[in-house]
């Protein structure tokens, strides 16, 4: 795909619905008693493998042009699957399925695509196997999984990492568990799993960085209405800030609080970005604005990693577009998504002209100098992909990107929406 760079962004969009509570929502849906509505949800590749892998354990789940419908068998009405359980790309799918089939009287093993099969799950497998849980891997580390049936015992357990992956996973093997499960985070990561648990009506209790969740006797099925992605909001906020004379208000974003460290970045950088239109239900939601602004570089880290860690790259683009020195440290989990986000940001904004270097952790990205126009690879990561896009919208010259179908995983529209715009 070539992209040229392009005059004003300007209009009005909404992004697709938020990934992580999508998934939240059928696999929450599957174990409840009662339908379950889905509204806003994310027909992206990743979420579509979650409501596969519930159908072949005999959940009924209609997709309709409107809403996802979810008949729930209640906690423990999953079945066996007859065959192996595909999360295609999904790291989310893979991880959280293995809390729930923990607990499960039945075997079942997961696997993925080539870049699942190659992502890290010891940090899963270990607090699982402490609340009893019967798991192999491949090395003991790799899909392809397999569960066997276990007792469970809920556990206290101190994250090596703010991860909500490996939180969830913990919390939804703890439906299952004999007594208590708490878990201890050091730092605050997303928290769609703790607020749709208490929608459906399980007793979770956080206090600072601690969760306490008791086992429930069943869920009781509620409509879910997933709001916008901030992830996916995020490509658009930065686009604005960068193409000159741009301004582009993006509705209907989901702004949990453990999700909106993008928003504190940009608008430290220098961007203008205001909100408007706020509500609160579970999930609070308002509407984006964001202008183009001159940005200035920042510096990254520390607590603020967890709320912004898929935005990275694409907060990389904004730093090649500012002026002085912008520093990403603490950012080591990068390494461990569909492809290793550090490595491949600072291989293609070097292709572009930006003066950038790697670091164990992050990178530092010196920005003034516009970045030029080139032919980008995307390794396959639908993010690396669309924060690529971007930077070419700004670009001076040309731009060929490989493999823009990737964005599917998590942005099907993607580039038809950057028309709409003006791009």
């Amino acid at each position: 795909m070539q992209i040229q760079p392009c005059g004003p962004l300007r209009g009005e969009l909404t992004v697709p619905g938020d990934k992580s509570i999508s998934h939240r929502a059928v696999m929450l849906g599957a174990l409840a008693s009662g339908t379950t509505h889905i509204t806003g949800f994310l027909m992206g590749e990743d979420c579509l493998s979650t409501i596969d892998c519930f159908r072949k354990m005999g959940v009924q789940i209609e997709i309709t042009d409107k809403e996802v419908i979810v008949e729930g068998v209640g906690l423990h009405g999953l079945c066996e699957p007859e065959e192996e359980l595909y999360t295609g790309n999904s790291g989310t799918t893979t991880r959280l399925l293995c809390g729930i089939l923990a607990g499960q009287p039945f075997t079942a093993t997961l696997n993925g695509d080539a870049s699942i099969q190659k992502r890290p799950m010891g940090r899963v497998i270990k607090p699982l196997r402490e609340m009893g849980a019967s798991i192999e891997g491949k090395n003991d580390n790799y899909c392809p999984l397999t569960l066997y049936p276990s007792e469970l015992y809920g556990i206290e357990y101190r994250l090596p990492v703010a991860s909500a992956q490996l939180k969830s996973a913990i919390l939804l093997a703890g439906l299952y568990a004999e007594g208590q499960t708490t878990v201890i985070e050091p730092a605050p990561s997303r928290d769609h799993t703790e607020r749709m648990f208490r929608a459906l009506g399980v007793e979770i209790d956080t206090e600072g960085n601690t969760i306490t969740l008791d086992p429930p006797e069943d869920l009781r099925a509620v409509d879910i209405e997933v709001p916008g992605d901030i992830s996916s909001a995020a490509f658009f906020l930065v686009a604005g800030a960068i193409v000159p004379g741009s301004e582009l208000t993006i509705k209907n974003v989901g702004v949990n609080p453990t999700r909106t460290g993008i928003l504190d970045v940009l608008r430290d950088m220098g961007a203008d970005i205001s909100i408007s239109n706020f509500r609160d239900n579970a999930e609070p939601v308002c509407d984006l604005t964001v202008k183009y602004s001159a940005l200035h570089g920042v510096e990254i880290g520390g607590s603020i990693i967890p709320r912004l860690i898929d935005e990275l790259p694409v907060i990389a683009v904004a730093a090649a577009f500012a002026q002085g020195e912008t520093i990403i440290r603490d950012a080591q989990e990068l390494k461990v998504k569909e492809s290793n986000r550090i490595a491949a940001m600072v291989n293609e904004l070097t292709r572009a002209g930006v003066n950038v270097e790697e670091t164990e952790d992050g990178m530092i990205i010196r920005g003034g100098k516009t970045p030029h126009g080139a032919s980008f690879e995307t390794y396959k990561d639908h993010r690396i992909a669309m924060s690529l896009a971007v930077l070419a919208l700004a670009a001076d010259g040309a731009s060929r990107i490989d493999d823009p179908e990737v964005v599917a995983i998590s942005y099907p529209g993607f580039f038809h929406t950057l028309e709409q715009l003006g791009g």
